[in-house]
C-alpha cells in the first residue's frame, strides 16, 4: 500500500474514532439520567447537548501551524 494512502487512512480512523466516542458519551449519558436516576427527559437532554456541546469545541480540526 501506498505510505500517502496509509497516512490518510489513519487519520480518517482516527477522526471516526474520536466522533463516534463523543456521541456514545452522549447517548449514554443522556439514557442513564433520563432513565436510571430519573432526572426525566430534559434532566438527561441538557446535559447531554451541553457535553456535545463541550465535546465538539474540544474535538473539532484545530487549523496547522505552519511556522
Amino acid at each position: 500500500q501506498d505510505p500517502s494512502a496509509q497516512a490518510e487512512s489513519y487519520r480518517r480512523f482516527n477522526v471516526l474514532t474520536k466522533w463516534a466516542a463523543l456521541i456514545l458519551a452522549v447517548i449514554i449519558t443522556t439514557c442513564t439520567l433520563w432513565f436510571c436516576v430519573g432526572a426525566g427527559f430534559l434532566g438527561g437532554l441538557i446535559p447531554g447537548l451541553i457535553l456535545l456541546a463541550v465535546g465538539i469545541y474540544f474535538l473539532r480540526s484545530k487549523p496547522s501551524q505552519v511556522p
